[in-house]
């Protein structure tokens, strides 16, 4: 529980300030502010308060609350100046720490002794501190990550992350070093896993130049495939090329599991089942899963499900079911009822974090000279566009704004794809008449809703808004077998008014092609025909990885012909009227009104 919060009393798993700890904390940051020592205001503020907090935690507190305090800003400043910038002050900086955490495990070990054999045994009387830090001094530094998303990744907490983005940004070395911190434990059981076994050669050539030099005595294997370390401890490199290949997995425990490369596995199969080989029974360490990818290959679609869409770049979020989106938590009636059952998290890498690659020029200009979507995938770290993509045109940078408040003089309409079983969605757009350009500003993604339901969710979300029409899927209108009124009849009856969408031959293909033309950029204005706002979150994950039609046609894959917000989107595309005219519809044009035979309903 953080400090100075408390339960809810209405709901304990509601956290709230404490508002008799708030005062004492204001106060010791007032402290702080005038330049006293945080040791000594983090004992003050124990004392006043009877709850411990060490001199780390008040100081995070203070920098968190007030950022703008001249004491921070003179602290932060100082710091910038002192951190290392050279490659030599780096590898003392290093050593520095080192020392420092020899210092802690000494102290920590002198307690534990003195705890258990009492405070006249002599303790640590025969080590000499000073011969141990200069044979850590004489010894090379094998290893220094790069400052940025490498250091993030390995200093990363969360149970799943994902390490990925553009080529060339250090994302092979940081899961060769990710584990290394875990070698001096006899338990640490540990696998790395490539598609094959021919791409995973170069990691292990990696790791033979690395691991030796860290822990002297560590040995490979070549027939078990496995690095054994002094401890103990051992590390398996090995393949997994297709799903039954989690067989060979069957039965063993791993408490750390990485994957090189996620994208080249089609499905999230492999993913989920290496999930339950995840455990350990030793208190000290901790489980991981951590995978290294780049945007594209056969994954694309799932990885960017999993780890992008749900929250921002460097952002822990709880993790969510692949199927229906929803978060995964404990079940009803667990004593975690309700709580994550873990985070993920996704550290973007760039050819820029990796000074060591960038320094010359030459690999960067290789990457400059790829086709469009090639660099766009391994240059620029660019998820929104996928192989064989049916939309390559479309660019988050583009295509992707803030919300904004829509004029009342823009017109509005909607476009829904119905669904039960699966999702229906629903998308509104506003056309603004300087341009015509189409903001998609609203998204509604549901499953399980009734067309009564969904007419319902339809009309609050549009409350005091003047929708002009709406364009639903036309197979609505279809009795299907059942009794009574069809989904569109019963929309329509509720106030929730629909024209049918054209599906003659062809329209699929023609909506394809208009989109198409909207997500041009207009050479003039700069600005495109269709732009989403960002909390259309459903319509941006799934329009960018969308495939083509692989037998070369101009539609799109047939395996996503039922893709809800894609067919939304497309169904307002092809009904998108022309800025406003006298002559428009709906603006003193008599309207044509017409009943089908076996109806009971206008529109």
């Amino acid at each position: 529980m953080p400090y100075a919060y408390k339960a809810s009393e209405e709901d304990p798993l509601i956290l709230v300030p404490d508002e008799e700890m708030i005062p004492f904390v204001e106060e010791a940051m007032d402290y702080l502010d005038k330049g006293y020592g945080t040791r000594r205001v983090a004992d003050w503020l124990t004392d006043k308060t009877g709850k411990k907090i060490s001199h780390q935690g008040i100081q995070n507190i203070w920098k968190a609350h007030r950022p703008n305090s001249p004491r921070v800003k003179e602290l932060a400043k100082k710091n910038r100046k002192s951190k290392p910038k050279t490659k030599e002050e780096k590898q003392l900086a290093a050593l520095r720490r080192k020392r420092s955490d020899l210092k802690r495990l000494q102290t920590l070990n002198d307690k534990k002794l003195e705890a258990k054999t009492g405070p006249e045994t002599p303790v640590s009387d025969s080590l000499d501190f000073g011969t141990v830090v200069q044979q850590q001094q004489n010894q090379e530094v094998v290893f220094v990550p790069n400052e940025g998303p490498q250091t993030e990744f390995l200093a990363a907490s969360e149970r799943e992350v994902l390490y990925g983005g553009s080529a060339g940004g250090g994302k092979s070395y940081a899961l060769l070093a990710d584990p290394m911190r875990y070698f001096g434990n006899s338990n640490f059981n540990g696998l790395i896993l490539r598609r094959t076994n021919d791409e995973l050669r170069e990691l292990i050539w990696k790791s033979q130049e690395l691991y030796p030099k860290a822990y002297k005595g560590s040995k490979w294997a070549e027939k078990k495939s496995q690095w054994t370390f002094p401890s103990g401890a051992r590390l398996w490199m090995t393949y997994l090329e297709r799903d039954e290949d989690v067989l060979r997995y069957q039965g063993q425990a791993f408490s750390y599991i990485a994957f090189d490369e996620l994208t080249q596995h089609p499905t999230p199969f492999a993913w989920n089942y290496m999930r339950s080989r995840l455990r350990t029974t030793d208190p000290e360490l901790p489980i991981f899963m951590r995978a290294t990818t780049n945007p594209g290959g056969a994954g694309h679609g799932w990885v960017k499900q999993m780890f992008i869409d749900p929250a921002p770049s460097n952002q822990k979020f709880v993790a969510t079911d692949l199927d229906s989106g929803k978060p995964l938590v404990y079940p009803q009636g667990h004593e975690k009822e309700g709580q994550p059952l873990f985070y993920r998290r996704f550290i973007p890498a760039s050819l820029k974090d990796n000074p060591y690659l960038l320094e010359g020029g030459q690999y960067e200009a290789n990457l400059l000279s790829l086709p469009e979507m090639q660099r766009r995938q391994l240059l620029e770290g660019d998820w929104n566009i996928a192989d064989g993509a049916a939309f390559p045109e479309f660019k988050q940078s583009v295509h992707v704004v803030e919300p904004f408040d829509i004029p009342p003089d823009w017109r509005r309409f909607r476009s829904c794809d119905y669904g039960y079983s699966s999702y229906s969605a629903v998308h509104w757009f506003a056309i603004d008449p300087s341009y015509e350009t189409l903001y998609v500003y609203r998204e509604l993604y549901v499953s399980k809703h009734t067309g009564k339901d969904l007419a319902r969710a339809v009309m609050d979300a549009e409350q005091g808004e003047k929708i002009q029409y709406g364009i639903l899927d036309s197979s609505c209108w279809h009795n299907r077998g059942q009794i009574g009124p069809s989904i569109a009849e019963e929309m329509i009856a509720m106030g929730c008014r629909w024209r049918p969408s054209d599906r003659t031959a062809g329209a699929r293909v023609a909506g394809k092609n208009q989109l198409h033309e909207r997500l041009k950029v207009n050479e003039e204005t700069e600005l495109a025909g269709i732009v989403f706002f960002n909390t259309c979150r459903q319509i941006i994950a799934d329009l960018p990885v969308i495939p083509s039609d692989p037998k070369g046609s101009d539609d799109i894959d047939p395996r996503y012909a039922s893709d809800h917000a894609y067919d939304s989107v497309r169904y307002g595309v092809m009904s998108r009227p022309r800025a406003a005219s006298p002559f428009d519809w709906g603006q003193g044009v008599p309207q044509q009104r017409w009943k089908p035979s076996d109806a009971t309903f206008g529109y």
